[in-house]
């Protein structure tokens, strides 16, 4: 690919990005150049990936064919304010931002520019991200093809209509923080009980990520595999009532509902 990708904000997730499409080869480093605020941040870049890095946006703007906003969904308004009237004609805009629906970046530009949506998810950092992509209909097959590779360089992706955005956000998008918080809960129980706090958080997260893994590879239902744990009259149907006992099935669907409502109210 002899395109240049540009990224505005340097954060976890453009980092996650940037190394997902080196690791991959899709590009070579100088074809990546990223603006940040803080000289840190673009240290960092530079020193990690070797990429080009600036403090100025629109110097990334002018020059990239794919440019990621890579910024808070507060600040897409003034960053657009301040690029659109440098960025290439035939540039593909990348959203990565709750909320940010396509039309909206649009009017900001105040051009038919071409536009795809995303919603990526932290895992991204370890190359195990799940995004989800919308591009408009301005984007032609190749191009979604093109967006699907650096995607897919650090994790999944899949097309879905722009409808279900918000949905991805707190099924997805949100939701790793609740993994996070349920490990934690097992391993610190683990730890009352008198192991060591390494192990536990090992043995927790493992058993997440199998249990994750099993769910992806034997396509059966969750629930038919929750049952292959439940042995009569044993320690996991025990475990389970109480889970149903104290809301835990309900808390995790109330919480992804709020993520999808926050979501929503975002895009207002």
């Amino acid at each position: 690919m002899d395109k240049i990708i540009g990224f505005i904000g340097s954060g976890n997730m453009c980092t996650a990005m940037i190394g997902g499409i080196l690791n991959s080869n899709l590009i070579q480093k100088e074809q990546i150049i990223c603006a940040d605020p803080s000289c840190d941040k673009l240290k960092m870049m530079a020193e990690k990936y070797g990429v080009l890095t600036t403090e100025n946006n629109q110097e990334v703007a002018s020059k990239a064919d794919i440019l990621v906003l890579s910024v808070k969904p507060q600040f897409y308004e003034v960053v657009i304010k301040e690029i659109r009237p440098v960025v290439k004609k035939d540039v593909i805009i990348v959203t990565i931002a709750a909320g940010q629906k396509i039309e909206k970046i649009k009017y900001l530009f105040g051009a038919e520019i071409k536009v795809v949506r995303v919603m990526p998810n932290t895992p991204a950092l370890v190359g195990e991200g799940m995004s989800a992509i919308c591009p408009c209909p301005m984007i032609s097959p190749e191009e979604e093809a093109l967006i699907c590779n650096i995607f897919n360089s650090f994790g999944k992706c899949e097309i879905i209509p722009e409808n279900l955005m918000d949905v991805v956000t707190g099924v997805s998008g949100s939701s790793p923080a609740y993994i996070f918080i349920l490990i934690e809960a097992m391993a610190d129980v683990a730890v009352a009980e008198g192991m060591p706090r390494d192990k536990a958080y090992k043995f927790a997260a493992q058993t997440v990520f199998g249990s994750a893994k099993m769910v992806l590879e034997t396509n059966k239902h969750p629930g038919e595999l929750k049952d292959m744990v439940c042995s009569p009259g044993g320690t996991t149907i025990e475990g389970v009532l109480k889970l149903e006992e104290t809301g835990f099935r309900t808390s995790i669907q109330e919480a992804v509902k709020a993520a999808i409502k926050k979501s929503m109210d975002m895009g207002k």
